[in-house]
């Protein structure tokens, strides 16, 4: 499977394309605030995508969708425990002083511990919550898409609705560790990075920080 990064927006969000190799079948994952780079690429591609597949709900991967969904009359799916970011879209919206596009409902919800098949390829789906109640990240052989669970050098933000500290180091420890250290992490900011980068120089991921989240030590 082929990976697209798309860095865009206000946010700098990192919007992803999926493409499978055998097939052509195209995926967009957590459209941001500039769909225009994203339908440009797909039309010189000469590619329509089968689906719109989100890692979450928040404001800034989300506020493409309905231009992609305008545009090429693709289904929509998201966890549906994010299901209310989206029915709040315009009160996110206003919280930051923008004037997004508010996205349709959701068609269709991601289920843990099924697949999407995309051609061929077929992305695991995981239930990795704390950042927001329904975030998932997306696997496919050595390759995580996991939005705002674990950055290069950072985790995400647990001071939103619907976020945990707690549950979101629980979300890394036993769903993204697991995966193994070869495993390559595409995060909804920043750059690329891997289990086994983080496990090594990730701050957060300290013992130390830990005591500071939650009041008690846990090493990994």
């Amino acid at each position: 499977m082929r990976i697209e990064r798309f860095p865009m927006g206000a946010f700098q969000v990192n919007s992803y394309v999926l493409a499978c190799e055998s097939t052509g079948a195209v995926a967009v994952v957590d459209p941001g605030d500039e769909p225009e780079l994203l339908i440009e690429h797909l039309e010189g591609m000469g590619a329509r995508p089968v689906a719109i597949l989100n890692t979450h709900g928040h404001i800034d991967h989300v506020a493409g969708v309905a231009a992609i969904v305008r545009r090429y009359d693709v289904p929509f799916w998201l966890h549906a425990d994010d299901r209310f970011l989206i029915d709040r879209f315009e009160d996110q919206a206003r919280a930051f002083g923008l004037d997004f596009e508010p996205p349709p409902p959701p068609d269709h919800a991601l289920r843990p511990g099924e697949s999407y098949s995309l051609g061929d390829c077929e992305l695991r789906i995981l239930h990795t919550p704390g950042h927001s109640p329904g975030s998932v990240t997306f696997v496919h052989g050595r390759d995580a898409i996991s939005g705002d669970v674990l950055f290069a050098g950072s985790i995400g933000r647990t001071d939103l609705p619907g976020a945990d500290a707690a549950t979101l180091f629980r979300s890394i420890d036993e769903e993204l560790l697991p995966l193994g250290d070869d495993v390559t992490i595409h995060s909804g900011h920043g750059p690329t990075t891997t289990i086994g980068a983080e496990r090594r120089s990730n701050p957060f991921l300290r013992a130390d920080a830990r005591r500071h989240f939650l009041g008690a030590p846990a090493e990994r």
